[in-house]
């Protein structure tokens, strides 16, 4: 009789432990969602896969998802493990770890800034930009393993025979 209740408390320890690592792992996503709201963007710039983020007194960050995924909004959108930059309020500069696929294309995104004038989101690729509006990124993203695309970033424009 004494072996149920060790055995049960083993079991009451263990689901214990997992709630408090999913509860902390939930606080860490909407924190660095968090972040971007209080920095006057929308949190549906960042998929719901990060595990960890780190911003300095300079504003450089440095965020890390679960694993590189996809995310489908005007356009296919990759976000790499890592992702870096530059926080202001209402912009990100120095962006590395996001591409954008245009046309057969995967372009860098260098920087993303909001224009509150017109409520639309202007996303930077080299001298280039697309604006797109604001209420698009008002929803955390699902982070997807496949993006369904024809070709991946780093790959190069592959046609079949």
């Amino acid at each position: 009789m004494l072996f149920q209740p060790r055995i049960s408390s083993l079991l009451f320890y263990i689901v214990a432990l997992l709630s408090l690592s999913s509860a902390s792992e939930s606080r860490v996503s909407s924190g660095a969602h968090d972040i971007l709201v209080r920095h006057g963007l929308p949190k549906g710039l960042l998929p719901d896969s990060v595990i960890s983020y780190s911003l300095s007194t300079d504003g450089s960050f440095e965020i890390e998802l679960q694993k590189p995924c996809y995310v489908h909004f005007t356009d296919l959108v990759y976000y790499d493990k890592k992702i870096t930059g530059k926080l202001d309020y209402g912009a990100i500069t120095e962006l590395a770890g996001i591409q954008a696929k245009k046309l057969f294309v995967w372009v860098p995104v260098t920087a993303i800034n909001i224009d509150p004038s017109d409520n639309q989101i202007e996303f930077h690729v080299g001298f280039l930009s697309e604006k797109l509006p604001a209420q698009q990124f008002q929803e955390i993203p699902t982070c997807k393993s496949n993006g369904c695309a024809e070709h991946l970033p780093g790959e190069g424009f592959i046609t079949e025979v």
